[in-house]
């Protein structure tokens, strides 16, 4: 994907960031529009460079199968399910738009970004095979969840997950639940495939080493997004009726400058990662899942451990990870000055009160940056417990950056998951947060789309061409069980994925 150097001055949006956000959106906006003019500017050299490549993203289609955060245990003792059910129809929403894409020829082959890899959850110690016993069963009530498997016995799960079984005591008691309609993402390579796609469309050019320096709104409503060239130092103004920013980290920061009342108050917690990586091709071979435990206490959702099969370039890999770490930096490619320079007074009371009250968020982060390699390798023990560290190479992950917001009782909290922010006049918008932000892409962008944009989002034609994109938009997957199974068979079929009807 060459760099376009024709800008076209006063497009009708802009979109800042060449990630699956952007990608998304852009090809959203011009199936509804076809006539749409698009910019979009990225600072770095090649779209899904940042949280989208797939050694940055954690590159789980999250369905909440196997993700034990999405699932707390309350108070009571009862597991609340309704983040899970909502992750897990999201993310049904998404293959629907993929399959319509692809079924229109609009995308290159699936298999160049998805693959069927069961989802696993895996505990030990009576404690947590309790609680995973009454997470199966208050999950399975849901016909989202049709097809989990659950147990007890070492021989069967020996049979799914041999590493995590072989070198384990008998003597204590272990458990898991297995999905085989679980997916591996490259969201990488769907992001290129989306941008080429948006290319030979018309009408749409990407900038590559383009940062974006400010953003201002003009009296008549529209932005001037003003541009440094990061090679030539050339600058640069585009006007634009609507801005997208989309720049992972870098969003915070962005809105910011945009000024609007809407994005006061919002502060960033910033995560980096890193991940053991297997060298040795005899072990890749013998694991084929993505199998997550339960996270540290104080530990964010993105440092959930898991024992990750992936599918990057057409070669099987295998993770493990990933360990946490603190960075002051809101992009692996970004400042160390991006925190402090993230701080103003609309936001300082809410950051300090969030960092009052997760002091162990803090604390596991320290300790995680303390460790040495036999303490990474004892954490993967947990999970393989015939490891060898020379089996493993230690590599860089993605950055992540969580969002902290005003809170009328509590003054500031600290939030794990994504929230669009736009303004009132439906001009610009910006997403915050993290995970399960790209395997919900689709479901965000239709937000975005209904309050940006809600006189032209709600007409009778755009309806109709958002169900001819993703046939069950408008009904419940979660209510509907004959529709979900259909809407299941038909992405399977067209995505090349795990057929419904098929068993362990």
């Amino acid at each position: 994907m060459s760099n376009n150097k024709n800008f076209v001055s006063e497009p009708r949006v802009i979109l800042i960031g060449a990630g699956i956000m952007s990608a998304t959106l852009g090809v959203m906006m011009k199936e509804l529009v076809p006539d749409l003019t698009i910019e979009i500017f990225e600072r770095l050299d090649r779209a899904a460079a940042e949280s989208s490549d797939a050694w940055n993203n954690a590159g789980t289609g999250h369905s909440a199968f196997c993700e034990l955060n999405y699932t707390p245990e309350l108070p009571d003792g009862t597991i609340e399910i309704s983040k899970a059910v909502k992750i897990a129809e999201a993310f049904e929403i998404s293959k629907q738009f993929w399959a319509y894409l692809i079924n229109n020829n609009k995308l290159s082959l699936p298999d160049a970004f998805i693959r069927s890899v069961p989802h696993m959850s895996f505990v030990k110690g009576e404690k947590d095979v309790h609680f995973l016993r009454k997470r199966y069963d208050a999950l399975t009530r849901c016909h989202l969840f049709n097809g989990m498997q659950y147990s007890e016995d070492p021989v069967m799960l020996a049979k799914w997950v041999p590493l995590i079984m072989e070198g384990r005591s008998n003597a204590e008691p272990v458990a898991a639940t297995c999905m085989e309609l679980g997916t591996d993402v490259n969201f990488g390579a769907l992001t290129r495939c989306m941008f080429d796609y948006l290319i030979k469309a018309g009408g749409v050019n990407v900038h590559f080493g383009q940062e974006v320096r400010r953003l201002d709104q003009e009296s008549d409503g529209r932005w001037r997004v003003r541009l440094k060239d990061m090679e030539t130092g050339e600058r640069r103004e585009v006007k634009s009726n609507f801005v997208f920013i989309g720049a992972g980290g870098g969003a915070l920061g962005l809105l910011k400058k945009s000024g609007i009342p809407e994005g006061k108050g919002f502060g960033g917690f910033p995560v980096s990662g890193q991940w053991l990586v297997c060298n040795n091709p005899e072990i890749i071979e013998r694991h084929h899942a993505k199998v997550y435990g339960k996270a540290s206490v104080g530990a964010p959702p993105m440092s959930v451990p898991h024992l990750d099969t992936r599918i990057i370039n057409n070669q099987k890999a295998l993770l493990f990870g990933p360990y946490a770490g603190f960075s002051t930096k809101f992009l692996k490619q970004g400042s160390y000055f991006d925190l402090p320079k993230s701080i103003h007074l609309s936001n300082l009371k809410p950051m300090l009160y969030a960092g009052a009250r997760n002091l162990e968020l803090t604390k596991y982060l320290i300790d995680q940056v303390r460790q040495s390699p036999e303490d990474r390798l004892e954490a993967l023990q947990e999970y393989y417990p015939n490891a060898h560290l020379e089996d493993w190479d230690l590599e860089i992950a993605g950055q992540r950056v969580q969002i902290i917001k005003k809170d009328v009782a509590l003054g500031g909290i600290l939030e794990f998951g994504t929230e669009v922010v736009s303004a009132a006049d439906g001009t610009i918008a910006a997403l915050l947060g993290a995970s399960p932000g790209a395997s919900t892409a689709v479901s965000i962008m239709i937000t975005l789309l209904s309050r940006c944009f809600p006189d032209r989002f709600h007409s009778e034609a755009t309806q109709t061409r958002i169900r001819q994109m993703i046939p069950s938009y408008g009904r419940s997957l979660a209510e509907n069980e004959q529709l979900l199974e259909e809407i299941r068979t038909f992405t399977s079929s067209v995505l090349g994925l795990q057929s419904v009807e098929s068993k362990l």
